[in-house]
């Protein structure tokens, strides 16, 4: 099955991961990949952090017991690793083999819901070109967090509502080499772009609900932004709005879509929900899923089938 036009054309691999006899991911939150095309796969299921080599053969696993809702990766250049748990309202900076080497939040003890302090249902993480660390404040918060490399609060901007600035769920972040602010505003359906210290520049629109949001890296950059599907009723069978991937060049302008205009599925070619988007060194898109929990709002009235563990948390799309 292929996906997307022009230069933007990938097959689909929805089976790549091969996983040990018994084990399943469940959902998968969160997606990396490291400096030797090792893909780090943060999941909700008993072994939450999986790794995997390039074609897909299990490497390992680790953080059984630790993280309660995996959500967000962030794999720096260095090889070091962030890891934002939604659940239990923490950010982890870790070694690619989950050694701690700093924590953020305290685990199990959100802060009270929306009064602005970290955390309440953190949801990602990004760094900024001197190592400072940004924090997406997320569901229990409309919030974005800055840090000093080792940990100590610089500031915070945002608050709930739709003017430039305000949120509606801040679901995703990232930061490019210039430093610029990215961040995923999904139900305010916008990526809203900042400067380092929270001030407002422009926004992208033309979205539906964007979940996943991915900088392909140099001085002007991609991006690669999942959208959620239809999350009401009246509006759920629409076509033309998703789940789908679109790329979007360094202004946000639209080069390239793949698939959502059928709506979700588990058939190849289609998506479910969008969660989690890494790339490796040759350009294929590793993409995780939440379809679990998006379930029923897509399909109501249909039992989830058992392949959903597998098929449709996690795929990788083939550039061709």
């Amino acid at each position: 099955m292929i996906v997307g036009s022009g230069d933007y054309r990938y097959r689909v691999n929805d089976d790549w991961a091969k996983l040990p006899d018994g084990w399943s991911f469940k959902e998968v939150g969160g997606i990396g990949v490291d400096n030797h095309d090792n893909v780090y796969v943060f999941n909700r299921g008993v072994h939450p952090m999986m790794v995997f080599d390039r074609e897909g053969n299990f490497l390992r696993s680790w953080g059984e017991g630790q993280y309660p809702r995996a959500h967000g990766v962030h794999i720096t250049p260095d090889d070091t690793m962030f890891l934002t748990d939604d659940g239990g309202h923490f950010v982890r900076k870790v070694t690619l083999d989950g050694k701690v080497l700093l924590e953020l939040g305290v685990p199990g003890k959100p802060a009270p819901f929306m009064s602005g302090e970290p955390f309440h249902r953190c949801t990602h993480t990004a760094l900024s070109p001197k190592g400072e660390i940004y924090v997406s404040d997320g569901y229990g918060n409309s919030r974005v967090h800055k840090y000093t490399p080792n940990g100590k609060l610089l500031l915070s901007w945002g608050k709930p509502g739709t003017g430039e600035g305000e949120f509606n769920i801040v679901h995703n972040i990232c930061c490019d080499a210039d430093g610029w602010v990215y961040v995923a505003d999904r139900e305010n359906h916008r990526v809203q772009v900042f400067d380092g210290n929270g001030k407002y520049e422009t926004q992208w629109n033309n979205l539906h609900r964007p979940c996943a949001l991915h900088c392909c890296g140099g001085k002007h950059p991609n991006f690669i932004i999942g959208e959620l599907g239809p999350g009401m009723p009246v509006n759920r069978k629409v076509p033309n709005l998703g789940p789908r991937l679109s790329i979007v060049d360094s202004k946000g302008k639209r080069i390239a879509r793949l698939g959502g205009e059928n709506g979700p599925g588990i058939e190849a070619g289609k998506f479910l929900a969008p969660h989690g988007i890494a790339l490796d060194s040759r350009g294929d898109i590793y993409l995780g899923e939440v379809g679990v929990t998006d379930w029923k709002t897509s399909f109501p009235d249909t039992p989830i089938p058992p392949e959903i563990s597998v098929v449709r948390c996690l795929q990788k799309l083939e550039k061709l």
